[in-house]
């Protein structure tokens, strides 16, 4: 059996996505042998830095890698104290502009795996474009200060207008 220890840090156990990532990740490692551990921050950002500060800590149970799908913060310090303690840090469905300067600088990989925001916005400004024959769309989107919203928002201004219709998000 292979030694490999990772922490899977996610958002909340109240949500289908979610439970489905940590399913599949855990069919995943019993098919590696990877030992794996699950932890829900219950949609609570200082929670889970908490939470992931003390599996760094624990010089017994130390992973070799932390991924994590963060709530709300990128998580800077965090990724700083992985990679400096030489556990490798992943984040999920974000791309934090940390992650280039740890890689380059750190003593653990650090790395993202995320989707094309963009592409994905397109995708539903498409859709918005399809559920109306003519006129305006308005929908809501949030938060605006996430790196998500912003390139969703781009996509779907691209997708809504291909089709000829206006969509004005409504950021909150």
């Amino acid at each position: 059996m292979n030694d490999l220890n990772v922490v899977i840090a996610l958002i909340t156990r109240d949500n289908d996505y979610q439970e489905e990532q940590a399913s599949s990740t855990m069919a995943a490692a019993a098919r590696l042998g990877i030992q794996i551990q699950v932890i829900y921050a219950d949609n609570d950002a200082v929670n889970q830095t908490q939470q992931i500060l003390k599996v760094i800590q624990d010089p017994i149970q130390r992973p070799a890698a932390i991924l994590v799908e963060p709530v709300g913060t990128g998580m800077i310090q965090v990724a700083k104290a992985s990679v400096g303690a030489g556990i490798g840090w992943g984040v999920l469905n974000r791309q934090p502009e940390y992650i280039s300067k740890l890689y380059r600088n750190g003593r653990a990989p650090a790395f993202c795996v995320t989707c094309d925001q963009e592409e994905v916005g397109r995708i539903q400004g498409k859709q918005l474009a399809a559920l109306v024959s003519k006129g305006n769309v308005l929908y809501l989107e949030g938060p605006s200060s996430s790196s998500v919203v912003i390139l969703r928002a781009q996509g779907k201004d691209v997708g809504a207008e291909s089709d000829g219709t206006h969509a004005i998000g409504m950021p909150f």
